[in-house]
């Protein structure tokens, strides 16, 4: 079977991309990065190819110009256990970037995240339809995930 791995198209500044993802997420490394010959017209000195792990996946990404921006078509999704988690990435993500619904952002390179908690997905998945129907509606009206207020909507506070 051969490797699916995503690869990422950033204008030109993937390296600074690639460099606070890795410093971000714990488990994340840079395997390597080449860049374009300094002659090359456009690109000299940019990102040809990085490979690079985010939470021990493979990832790779260049410079290539703002032919293909990021749209939310295609997004990270960050599993978190708790708020602490939420905030620290959503803070961390939307610094430069923008807050978008349903734990939705858009960082400073364009590229879409969702930073969802566990107890989110437990709590749309409740096997009371009131309950779960709650979660959701209570989700809707958020940017950020707040978990506390998804258990005062699921509990009718």
């Amino acid at each position: 079977m051969s490797d699916v791995t995503p690869f990422l198209w950033f204008d030109d500044d993937a390296e600074a991309a690639i460099t606070f993802y890795t410093g971000l997420i714990p488990g994340s490394e840079i395997v390597s990065i080449g860049h374009y010959p300094k002659e090359v017209p456009g690109v000299g000195g940019k990102v040809m190819h990085a490979h690079f792990r985010l939470a021990g996946r493979d990832y790779y990404a260049m410079d290539a110009g703002p032919q293909f921006p990021f749209t939310e078509a295609v997004s990270l999704y960050v599993s978190c256990t708790d708020q602490t988690q939420v905030d620290r990435y959503w803070e961390a993500l939307t610094d430069g970037g923008e807050e978008q619904p349903c734990g939705w952002l858009k960082d400073r390179w364009g590229l879409s995240w969702q930073i969802i908690p566990d107890r989110l997905i437990e709590l749309i998945r409740d096997p009371d339809p009131d309950r779960s129907h709650r979660a959701v509606q209570a989700m809707l009206g958020m940017t950020r995930i707040d978990i506390g207020a998804l258990e005062a909507a699921v509990a009718g506070r």
